[in-house]
């Protein structure tokens, strides 16, 4: 890969409820992730893309590319553009949700050979999302990463009163925390893995 070439990131929003919180630490991540030299990033919304239940009778992964539903294809094309990951996704019941599981069940090619960061929130900091979402990802031969952005309580709540655009200064506790800058190394091992990849694909 050539050091000056792009990189392009999609964040995908996990959430497609009325009210949804998901949507303010994915502007938050889109917008500095923007700000990265050599970096695209794409925010797509499921809101955007409401895919049925796969219901094809071959799989996703058989399926060399054939898909009978018009917008299944469209969203695998979607997907394809992506050289890595960031998925935004509350806890719902001790797993993460299902409108994202479903948007995952329908690609798989696309998926494999990338990197995937999780953002998460919710009971236990959205930590039980993020280690079910890791099991699944690694089925489709994506490659999870380490680092992952649990959004604190306090930060939370902060959130919960803000509107679209956010105030960045929300997120300081994620910066400046105990743990040093926690967005900044979830970008790091990110764009590197991405870089790695993208060679060897």
């Amino acid at each position: 890969m050539n050091v000056n070439e792009q990189l392009k990131i999609q964040i995908i929003i996990g959430s497609t409820r009325q009210n949804r919180f998901s949507e303010k630490p994915a502007n938050y991540i889109f917008e500095e992730l923007k700000k990265k030299e050599n970096i695209q990033a794409e925010l797509i919304d499921l809101r955007d893309w409401p895919l049925p239940f796969y219901d094809d009778p071959i799989s996703v992964g058989a399926n060399k590319g054939i898909y009978s539903n018009p917008l299944g294809k469209q969203w695998a094309n979607k997907i394809g553009e992506g050289d890595g990951y960031i998925m935004v996704t509350p806890e719902y019941n001790h797993g993460y949700s299902a409108v994202l599981k479903n948007a995952l069940d329908w690609v798989y090619a696309e998926w494999n050979k990338k990197p995937v960061g999780f953002v998460s929130y919710g009971n236990a900091f959205g930590a039980r999302a993020i280690e079910q979402l890791r099991q699944v990802v690694v089925e489709l031969k994506m490659v999870p990463m380490f680092n992952s952005i649990h959004i604190p309580i306090d930060v939370y709540m902060a959130l919960r009163e803000e509107k679209l655009p956010i105030n960045p200064d929300v997120f300081k506790p994620l910066r400046e925390g105990r743990r040093g800058d926690v967005i900044e190394r979830f970008f790091v091992e990110l764009l590197d893995y991405a870089k790695l990849l993208k060679a060897a694909r």
